[in-house]
């Protein structure tokens, strides 16, 4: 049983010692990668913001009538752009006109009554002096001449009010703007401070609403102070952008409990009424980082765990750098931190490279189709980043 056990184990042992001793077995060290370089360059890099927006008309008045009655006319076209002090809606005026007219009678009356208290207060004066009535009768004239004077003044409020209620029947644009389409027609009736009318809205100058972050309230207050035409860029909803540059407006009082954000409204010229309230677009606001830059072809960028890295060429070994992006400009991308100008970043073969691992200058499609497979640098998965990087600060 022992000599089988020699017997077999014999083989075994040669095929193990000449597989160690065979110089084609052993691990052979991997070529270099091919791979292309460019530079990084300092270029301008002019790049704006993006922020959702909504135009807004900035004074928009709801048109309510502050009397009762029936509508008698309407003066205007749906749609129709009404100037300032134009006559709008008519509201069933003879009750009104008929309570001015009463008014006026009222106070022609009541100054009757103080002329003549005036009169009898003059005669019973000059009699009082020559004893010739009671000191009772001149006190009573005074007396009827100060209640004279209060009716008097009743009788003027009361114009006042009958005259305010006839001119409430007529409705008149309080700014020049655009109406809307009538919410009434003629012979309905109306209750006063309920019943809508229309609307009207000033269009020209017009705001946009965009939402900022708290961080950003700072960077909105300088660019109330200091913005220029070229600070804001408003996309229209087709993709167009608007030629008349804005400014800053208004900035809301507070930050919205909850959800850390403030209201932002940013004015524009709009005499051609191109701009519409309610309408959507984009405002693209220019970010204060913008100038002389380092650019690299964003292709060079690769991702991991959410931080973003290149391959850096130092003579023949590639370094792994960390970087900080900023936003793109074309094809390529701004680098805030992690490259200085000059550095030979490797743009094409990187995807099967690791951090110190040797390279070789070539198009790695010539030297090698398989560099296209995805490696994982640095021990870990590579991908190109999905998207561009968020709003630069």
């Amino acid at each position: 049983m022992k000599t089988r056990n020699i017997l077999w184990l014999g083989p075994v042992v040669m095929l193990a010692w000449t597989s160690c001793h065979n110089p084609k077995n052993q691990n052979a060290a991997p070529p270099p990668t091919p791979v292309n370089v460019t530079q990084a360059k300092i270029a301008d890099a002019v790049y704006y913001d993006q922020y959702q927006g909504t135009v807004v008309a900035i004074n928009t008045v709801e048109l309510r009538s502050q009397v009762t009655g029936f509508i008698t006319g309407i003066f205007f076209r749906d749609g129709d752009v009404v100037r300032k002090g134009k006559e709008l809606y008519e509201i069933d005026r003879r009750k009104y006109a008929a309570a001015y007219e009463q008014a006026q009678a009222n106070l022609l009356s009541a100054n009757a009554n103080l002329v003549k208290a005036q009169k009898d207060i003059d005669r019973y004066t000059m009699l009082l002096k020559n004893d010739a009535v009671a000191r009772q009768t001149v006190d009573q004239a005074e007396a009827t001449y100060e209640t004279s004077k209060a009716q008097v003044a009743v009788a003027k409020a009361g114009v006042l009010s009958a005259k305010t209620d006839l001119s409430y029947s007529i409705i008149t644009a309080p700014f020049t703007g655009r109406i809307g389409i009538s919410q009434v027609k003629l012979g309905t009736q109306v209750t006063p401070g309920t019943t809508l009318l229309n609307t009207i809205s000033a269009e020209h100058p017009i705001g946009v609403d965009v939402v900022i972050n708290e961080q950003e309230i700072n960077r909105f207050y300088d660019l109330q102070k200091r913005s220029t035409d070229s600070t804001f860029k408003l996309q229209l909803p087709d993709g167009s952008f608007y030629n008349k540059p804005g400014k800053v407006l208004a900035i809301d009082r507070g930050v919205a409990s909850g959800t850390g954000t403030m209201k932002v409204r940013v004015q524009f010229p709009n005499e051609t009424d191109v701009l519409k309230d309610g309408m959507s677009c984009v405002l693209n606001v220019l970010n204060s980082a913008s100038g002389e830059r380092i650019q690299i072809p964003y292709k060079a960028v690769s991702e991991q765990m959410g931080e973003f890295f290149v391959f850096v060429s130092q003579d023949t070994i590639a370094k792994q750098h960390k970087v900080k992006l900023g936003p793109r400009v074309g094809t390529d991308v701004v680098i805030m931190s992690g490259l200085n100008a000059g550095d030979k970043v490797i743009t094409d073969g990187f995807q099967r490279l690791r951090d110190g691992g040797k390279i070789t200058l070539g198009s790695p499609a010539e030297q090698g189709g398989s560099d296209n497979k995805s490696s994982s640098p640095a021990g870990g998965q590579s991908k190109q980043p999905g998207g561009g990087p968020g709003r630069g600060k």
